[in-house]
């Protein structure tokens, strides 16, 4: 049996306005039952841990030690046999949602760009927790600086975070957006400051294409996978993987124009090696620190990778 086409994007072109990421929270993510984690298991969401709670699990025999405030008397009274009320319970868990939008992400072949697609990514995941009861916060990162919105259990905090990334999106196209850090210096400090903001138990979601990852991005990662769940959000573009057919190309980013031939099959397969050496060296990280990777390419919604891969 076949599996059905990913969902077109939600959103579309060269910008993400504030109105249509707001308009987002009208998208709700599937949600599951998750599974064992890292860090403190939570989120205002059934969890799998078992105690005094909010939220009724089931009735089993009475055993030495359990709470006899628990009772459950018209059981006991209809089995002859005392037994006792679990409850799953409820924690918070707080979410940090990191967003690239530097001039790297300013790139896309199909649809939309690599930053839209983020932007995209990182509403879905901001509504959906603040709206499972949450405090929300996270950090856009673009080439001029690093913008950081505290977690709060309030709407109107995602929509600062949202407000922040449309600005640093909308940057981008108006060639505002200088390149005065290396994009892989930038990342380490944002991770910096993700490290100073979390300090255990949070969901962290890195949104990014992950082009610059290095060791110090690894060891930083690594860090904050200790204490927190950590999941990454790589956007993909088909031209990542692959360069187009064999003929010469003229590609421009709104300042500069550059002539590429594409018809060398060495260069084709050194192209597709380096993709795939990147591609292993984060699926390796994240084995090793316990994190989730979800693909989310540029021609596809969101919705798609997030909810194929995540247990919300």
């Amino acid at each position: 049996m076949s599996r059905a086409a990913p969902a077109a994007p939600l959103l579309r072109g060269a910008t993400a306005d504030i109105e249509d990421l707001i308009g987002l929270r009208r998208v709700r993510l599937p949600q599951r039952m998750p599974a064992a984690t890292r860090g403190t298991p939570g989120g205002a969401r059934l969890t799998r841990l078992r105690g005094r709670g909010m939220d009724f699990a089931e009735v089993r025999p009475y055993q030495p030690g359990d709470d006899a405030r628990s009772i459950d008397w018209r059981v006991t009274a209809r089995k002859h046999k005392v037994h006792t009320k679990i409850f799953r319970e409820e924690r918070e868990r707080p979410t940090l949602v990191l967003v690239d939008q530097s001039r790297a992400m300013f790139f896309g072949s199909r649809l939309r760009l690599k930053s839209v697609a983020a932007a995209e990514a990182a509403a879905l995941l901001a509504w959906h927790a603040v709206d499972a009861g949450d405090r929300v916060g996270g950090l856009v990162v673009d080439s001029n600086a690093e913008r950081i919105v505290r977690p709060h259990r309030n709407p109107r905090t995602v929509v600062r975070l949202l407000g922040l990334v449309a600005q640093s999106n909308r940057a981008l196209l108006e060639r505002r957006a200088t390149l005065t850090v290396d994009d892989r210096e930038r990342m380490h400090r944002a991770l910096d400051h993700l490290m100073r903001l979390a300090r255990n138990g949070f969901r962290i979601y890195l949104v990014s294409d992950f082009g610059s990852f290095d060791p110090g991005m690894e060891q930083r990662i690594m860090r904050l996978a200790r204490h927190n769940s950590v999941v990454l959000v790589r956007i993909v573009d088909p031209l990542d993987r692959e360069l187009p057919p064999p003929a010469h190309y003229h590609i421009s980013d709104g300042n500069y124009r550059l002539e590429i031939d594409t018809g060398s099959e060495l260069e084709r397969q050194r192209y597709r090696a380096e993709f795939a050496a990147r591609t292993a060296a984060i699926e390796a990280t994240c084995r090793r620190v316990g994190a989730a990777l979800v693909t989310v390419a540029t021609d596809e919604s969101a919705v798609h990778g997030l909810a194929e891969r995540l247990v919300l």
